[in-house]
């Protein structure tokens, strides 16, 4: 026989090896698909449990990223309030204006005299006509309303630098208002409610990866008991693929894909679920002040690769917990 013969040969045996290999996946696959369908209601109680884990998963990722850029533009909405004396003059407002855009930590720095403090009083508290009669009244002496200085700085955390220079600086202390009230500090509750949020949104992370951590868990059990009943319910299959000298791989190939096939589909309505959730609290959520538009431009230019994601994870869950049942309960 001539070499180019044995290479035909070798090349048509090959060739066989590959449809034969082929032919079986496609059988695996179809025989498990006619699994998925058989029992309706151990097939959508599976679906659904992983719908709801697939759903906590996207959530929580999606809350992680809303609540990261939330927590970050009221960072650089927080401003360091330098109160000063009523009888501040302007080349001193100028000087020490220019002190403190030298500091590389500062972002801006904006004067705010008497006038405007009350009309932001008023804005920000709404004071009745009594009320507003009764300070226009107050005499000087009294009055509540006093110059300031606001400085933006990089992080809110750090203002080491910015105090440094407003404690020892001569100029600023001539310059400080005398009211042991009127202390330099961050202007309103704003650095608390900042710190009050970063903490809400670690606890809501954290339970989110909790939440997400026990569904994953109940999802992995319920398809393990699923692909164990299926396992007895055909029992007598599958000693008939034994005693026909079936391949393992195919007998335990159809369990596989039954499973992956309750991730593939419920990775796509919790998909769904989950951009419907995400664009119905749109308008809620940004009349709280919650900053949403840069993690909604993120899950829709990457829409298809959120998609793939969720699938992978699904047909993950469910690969895992049908190949630990085959294991433990399909002898072979």
């Amino acid at each position: 026989m001539s070499n180019k013969s044995k290479d035909e040969r070798a090349k048509l045996v090959q060739n066989k090896k590959l449809r034969r290999r082929w032919l079986t996946w496609l059988r695996m696959a179809r025989y498990g698909a006619n699994n998925f369908t058989r029992n309706a209601w151990l097939t959508t109680a599976a679906t659904a449990v992983m719908t709801i884990t697939l759903i906590i998963v996207l959530v929580t990722v999606v809350a992680q990223g809303i609540l990261r850029n939330t927590v970050d533009d009221l960072r650089k909405k927080v401003d360091f309030s330098i109160y000063l004396k009523n009888d501040i003059t302007d080349n001193e407002v100028q000087t020490l204006t220019s002190k403190l855009k030298n500091l590389k930590e500062v972002t801006s720095v904006r004067y705010i005299n008497v006038e405007e403090a009350k009309d932001s009083y008023i804005k920000n508290n709404k004071p009745s006509n009594e009320q507003l009669q009764a300070i226009s009244e107050l005499p000087a002496n009294l009055n509540p309303f006093i110059p300031s200085l606001r400085v933006a700085i990089q992080n809110p955390d750090d203002v080491a630098a910015l105090a440094k220079l407003v404690g020892n600086d001569r100029t600023f202390q001539e310059a400080l208002n005398p009211d042991p009230r009127r202390k330099p500090s961050f202007s309103g509750d704003r650095k608390q409610v900042i710190e009050t949020i970063s903490s809400w949104a670690s606890l809501a992370q954290n339970g989110g990866i909790v939440a997400s951590l026990l569904f994953v868990g109940i999802s992995m059990l319920i398809i393990f008991n699923t692909i164990r009943m299926a396992i007895f319910n055909r029992r007598d299959e599958i000693d008939m693929m034994k005693l026909i000298g079936a391949d393992r791989h195919f007998i335990r190939g159809p369990f596989v894909v039954e499973a992956v096939m309750y991730g593939f589909f419920a990775a796509l309505i919790a998909t769904a679920l989950g951009y419907f959730i995400l664009f119905s609290a749109k308008l809620p959520l940004q009349n709280y002040g919650i900053a949403i538009s840069q993690t909604e431009e993120i899950m829709v230019t990457f829409a298809p690769l959120v998609l793939f994601g969720m699938i992978v994870l699904g047909a993950l869950i469910g690969s895992i917990s049908a190949r630990l049942a085959v294991r433990r309960y399909l002898k072979l």
